[in-house]
């Protein structure tokens, strides 16, 4: 079949003049597995003039090439793309929007006779070759400067691509724009125009090496999002000036690799203001993107996993009295608020604010809640607290907000049988919020195999509990449950505290084998929930063992056969080149039968539907 492709579209993209829609031939193509375990795809491109390896196919098109749609010798109309410049004057074509015209099989072979066109030189004759495994991945690794070409934009030399004009207060002095997706630590000079989306409250920390302060935000433009932090002398300097949904110029900012535990920003690397950062508002209309939400209903909390950072809407039903609590590490008394959000889904759950939030918070009016990255938790069945980095927002201007709000106006505020994610506090209850799995799933399901340990619920009986070395003796201070050494003097020695002391507590680690009817399970159970299964007092017990070894042994034998609902905690470890799974007990109660009969015959229910 004829097809013209747009010839010497390839020379002028890579010299910085724009093309409208050039139409390309895709010679040939090859998968790309970068470090960060984003696959992508390399292309080998020709205009009919000019071949080009140098190209990429950016991550969102990569289902077409999987699902066949784009083929080898494939012809494609680039609608959107983008054109970054390597080292030197190398320059890396990204497709962002395409078009295929027509697919390999319908043009049978290479058009025309392509010359190859070496990244930064005019073409000229060479032999062709397929692009090699060390250059395509220099291409998906090697840090980058981009410049925006889009359409019939103007090309990236010239000021008009981003509206910049000499002169205007507030712009820097360089008009190039670099991405954000381009950055990496390996970079000394670069420039980003990016939007504030969330910003953090200012932190304080104290520990042995001094005090000080800190806030973070996020930074978005059109190629990702980084996360930036700054502290001390930087807080004061930046935290007024950076606001929510202003656009900055900033440069000179220090780059690292993320630490993911901290942050949901899908980034490998994020930023540290320092003492040189320059940061300076953008005076000129920009079309970057505003935050972005991906809201999980409310009653599809349970489909997720405990410590999953999230997005959620809902209006706020109600709201308790501000109380303190004392942080675990600081031992400083931090304020609590827990206010109760519903939405259309019929199930309302607990939301905790923390600090200046919660004491400041209003919920008079019933307002719409928009929370993006709060943290969601098995506590209660399931619940979501707010965390420093989490942006807030009352009554945002959406349009899911503005549904959200005319039904509660509607029907919502009438409606008094909202369902709640239920606990299996003391009473034992069962309920349907939680995680719930058989000990045959945890094999079945690779249960505890992935980077962060699994949480979940499973009603196990106690089949075999482990008597040696279930009870050690620990130091009698209260924040300290660490072994002490007995010192054959009558006292005995914590190695943590430093100290010696004239008594200790007992303290019990106890193995338990588990069974239900699809299999059975070694797991660990700390003080409170061994107390529950052998229902003794560890210092009682400890007694025994010492007064009374029958009793101290009957006490082990009556605790067998008995069932327990347990709430599991499982990861997978390695120890001396061997994997095995690790389950611990973080809770163990009775069973309600009433209650557990209840969930069970909603299971049933559900599956019959």
């Amino acid at each position: 079949m004829a097809i013209d492709l747009t010839e010497g579209a390839i020379e002028a993209i890579t010299s910085g003049n724009p093309c409208d829609s050039p139409v390309f031939q895709i010679i040939s193509s090859k998968l790309i597995s970068s470090g960060s375990g984003t696959d992508r795809y390399r292309l080998l491109l020709s205009d009919g003039r000019n071949s080009y390896s140098h190209v990429m196919l950016a991550t969102q098109l990569n289902e077409m090439m999987q699902s066949g749609e784009m083929d080898n010798h494939c012809v494609i109309r680039a609608k959107q793309y983008i054109c970054n410049t390597l080292q030197g004057d190398r320059r890396v074509m990204i497709l962002l929007e395409l078009e295929v015209l027509a697919k390999g099989a319908e043009v049978n072979g290479k058009i025309g006779n392509p010359v190859p066109l070496k990244a930064g030189q005019s073409a000229e004759p060479a032999q062709q070759a397929p692009p090699s495994n060390s250059v395509s991945n220099a291409m998906a690794n090697k840090p980058v400067q981009s410049s925006i070409i889009n359409g019939a934009k103007s090309p990236p030399s010239n000021k008009a691509a981003f509206n910049i004009k000499p002169g205007t207060p507030g712009t820097p002095g360089s008009n190039r724009i670099h991405s954000i997706a381009s950055l990496t630590p390996y970079q000394n000079r670069w420039r980003i125009r990016a939007r504030v989306t969330q910003k953090s409250n200012i932190r304080t920390w104290s520990n042995s090496k001094g005090e000080g302060k800190l806030f973070s935000v996020n930074l978005i433009d059109e190629s990702g999002e980084i996360r930036a932090t700054g502290f001390t002398d930087t807080v004061d300097k930046y935290f007024n000036m950076l606001e929510v949904n202003k656009v900055y110029y900033i440069t000179k900012a220090t780059l690292k690799t993320a630490n993911k535990q901290y942050t949901s920003v899908k980034n490998d690397y994020e930023m540290t203001f320092n003492h040189d950062t320059i940061i300076e508002p953008c005076e000129e209309q920009t079309d970057l993107p505003t935050m972005t939400f991906d809201f999980v209903k409310i009653d599809s909390l349970e489909s997720k996993q405990p410590n999953t950072v999230i997005d959620v809407l809902g209006v706020v039903k109600g709201a308790n009295d501000v109380s303190t609590v004392t942080g675990k590490q600081s031992k400083k008394e931090i304020s609590k608020r827990d206010v109760q959000l519903v939405d259309q889904s019929g199930m309302v759950v607990n939301l905790t604010l923390w600090g200046s939030d919660a004491e400041t918070f209003n919920a008079d009016g019933n307002p719409v809640l928009a929370c993006k990255g709060c943290r969601l938790s098995d506590w209660g069945g399931r619940s979501l607290s707010v965390l420093a980095s989490s942006q807030m927002l009352i009554n945002p201007d959406m349009r899911e907000a503005h549904l959200l709000k005319g039904w509660w106006q509607r029907e919502g505020q009438n409606k008094s049988d909202f369902s709640a994610y239920r606990s299996e506090g003391g009473t034992g209850a069962a309920g349907s919020g939680t995680n719930w799995k058989t000990f045959g799933q945890l094999k079945n399901e690779n249960i505890g195999q992935g980077d962060k340990p699994d949480y979940f619920t499973s009603k196990g009986t106690v089949i075999f509990l482990r008597k040696e070395n279930s009870m050690y003796m620990a130091c009698p201070t209260d924040s300290c449950n660490k072994k002490v050494v007995d010192q054959g003097n009558g006292m005995y020695r914590c190695e943590k505290c430093n100290k010696e002391f004239p008594n200790y507590k007992w303290r019990m680690i106890l193995s338990v084998n588990l069974a239900d009817h699809t299999g059975n399970q070694w797991v660990t159970c700390f003080q409170d929930s061994a107390e529950c299964i052998l229902n003794v007092k560890a210092d009682d017990l400890g007694n025994m063992k010492d007064t009374n070894e029958a009793q101290f042994d009957q006490v082990f034998t009556e605790a067998n056969f008995k069932t327990y609902i347990f709430k599991l905690r499982a990861k997978v470890e390695t120890y001396n080149d061997e994997s095995r799974l690790k389950t611990v007990c973080a809770n163990a109660t009775p069973v309600d039968w009433v209650t557990d009969g209840k969930r069970l015959i909603e299971e049933i229910n559900t599956m019959l539907n």
